[in-house]
């Protein structure tokens, strides 16, 4: 049986890591963009770190956050391509309790309307792990812009149905998603 009640929209504590061998304060756009685009929308930003390209760098960082009390949810951009140095998907995967796997695949579907089949190119992965929500995507600020708005902005959202991840997140209420129906 669906709820038929609207959840209020609430306030979640996001850390942005952005992964990159070059990228700086001064020069993440894509960082940057997704900082910006969490307070935009009314969210908190917990943390945001650059670090680079390496497996167990990435991991160190991204289980801080899980581990953490208040890291509801972790943004990383980079390190999602096929060139040597991009580990982020490999970082990732054995740290999550459950894999989204429907995150890549309406990413990309997103993608090949802006860049074609290069988007075949794009590793995006997402899932859970100890209540933490964690999404990857590509390290170009379109990108990013593409994951947030077309995917991660709503799912983030207590208040988006039929359903969100508020409900399985660290210290959000037990509220199941509606049904479909």
């Amino acid at each position: 049986m669906g709820h038929n009640h609207k959840s209020a929209f609430q306030p979640l504590n996001i850390a942005v890591l952005t992964v990159s061998d070059t990228r700086t304060e001064q020069t993440d756009t894509s960082g940057e963009y997704l900082t910006d685009a969490l307070h935009t929308a009314g969210h908190t930003l917990a943390d945001k770190q650059i670090v680079i390209d390496d497996i167990y760098k990435i991991r160190a960082v991204v289980s801080q956050w899980i581990a953490s009390e208040t890291v509801q949810v972790v943004l990383i951009t980079g390190g999602t391509g096929f060139t040597a140095r991009d580990s982020t998907p490999e970082a990732l995967l054995p740290l999550l309790d459950k894999q989204v796997d429907g995150y890549g695949e309406l990413f990309r579907k997103i993608s090949y309307e802006q860049i074609g089949t290069s988007t075949i190119q794009s590793r995006a992965v997402a899932g859970l792990a100890n209540k933490t929500v964690i999404f990857a995507m590509p390290g170009s600020t379109n990108a990013c812009k593409t994951a947030w708005e077309g995917i991660i902005q709503d799912q983030l959202d207590a208040s988006h149905r039929p359903c969100n991840f508020v409900p399985q997140l660290k210290q959000a209420p037990a509220d199941a998603c509606e049904s479909r129906g």
